[in-house]
C-alpha cells in the first residue's frame, strides 16, 4: 500500500513537472512525424496537427493546467525566437536564385498578405466574431514569433494570434497540394513561395519534405513576408484604427 501511494505521489509530481511537459511535447511530435513518414508524406497526416491534438488531449485527460505545461514546454517556445533570427540564412543563401524573380516574389507576398487579411478578417466580421478574435487574424499568416510581436504592437491578444497562426499553418500544409494542383501551379519555386507566404514555418516544413527547391523558396518567402508584415501591418493598422 505504501509503495502504491509512493508511486501515485511520484506520478502526480512528475506529471506536473516541467520535464514531463517537455518530454510530452517532443514525444507527440516524434509520433506525428513517424506517422507522416509511414503514410508516404500524405499532407492529411500532418505531424504538427497530430502533435497539437495529442498534447491537448493528454493535458486535458491528466488535468494539467496550461501554465504548468507551458513552464516545461517554454524552452521550445524560446527556440522560436532563435528560429526567427535564423530566417536570415535562407534569405542570404537564396539571393542568387532571385534573379528575374524579384518582382513576382514581392508581388506574391504583398498580394498574399492582403488576401490573407481581407478574407479572414472580412469573414470573421460577417460571422459576428468578437473584436479579440478578429484582431488575432490580422497576422495569422506570419511565423509565430513575429505574429505575436505584431499582435502586441497593434494591441490584440498574442495568445489568440498564436492559435490563429498555428491553425493557419496546419491547414495550409494540409490543403496546399490540392489547391495548387487545382490552380495548375507547375513550378516548385512558385509552390514554395505560396506555401511560405500563406502558411509560414509549418508550410515551409511541408515544402521541404516534398522538394528541396520548394522548401528553399518557402523559407525565403516566410522570412520576407515576416519582415514585410512586421513593418507594414502595424503602420496600416494604426493608420486606420489608431
Amino acid at each position: 500500500m505504501n509503495n502504491t501511494l509512493s508511486l501515485a505521489e511520484f506520478w502526480l509530481q512528475f506529471s506536473h513537472s516541467p520535464l514531463f511537459a517537455l518530454i510530452l511535447t517532443l514525444l507527440a511530435f516524434y509520433i506525428g512525424n513517424e506517422l507522416y513518414l509511414k503514410s508516404g508524406r500524405n499532407p492529411l497526416v500532418n505531424p504538427v496537427a497530430i502533435a497539437v491534438i495529442s498534447v491537448a488531449s493528454a493535458i486535458t485527460f491528466l488535468d494539467i493546467p496550461y501554465d504548468t505545461y507551458f513552464s516545461g514546454a517554454g524552452v521550445i517556445h524560446f527556440l522560436l525566437g532563435t528560429a526567427t533570427v535564423s530566417l536570415a540564412v535562407p534569405i542570404y543563401l537564396g539571393f542568387d536564385k532571385l534573379r528575374g524573380k524579384m518582382i513576382p516574389i514581392f508581388a506574391a507576398i504583398m498580394a498574399g498578405s492582403a488576401v490573407s487579411i481581407i478574407s479572414a478578417v472580412g469573414t470573421a466580421r460577417l460571422l459576428g466574431a468578437s473584436d479579440d478574435i478578429v484582431g488575432s487574424l490580422y497576422a495569422k499568416s506570419v511565423t509565430a514569433p513575429i505574429s505575436m510581436g505584431i499582435a502586441e504592437r497593434i494591441h490584440v491578444s498574442p495568445t489568440l494570434t498564436a492559435v490563429s497562426t498555428i491553425i493557419t499553418g496546419i491547414l495550409g500544409a494540409i490543403l496546399a497540394k490540392y489547391v495548387l494542383n487545382a490552380c495548375r501551379v507547375p513550378d516548385m519555386w512558385m509552390r514554395g513561395i505560396a506555401l511560405g507566404t500563406a502558411s509560414h514555418g509549418i508550410g515551409a516544413a511541408r515544402a521541404f519534405s516534398v522538394n528541396q527547391q520548394a522548401g528553399a523558396f518557402a523559407s525565403l518567402a516566410m522570412g520576407l513576408h515576416g519582415i514585410y508584415m512586421a513593418i507594414m501591418l502595424p503602420l496600416a493598422y494604426n493608420f486606420f484604427y489608431g
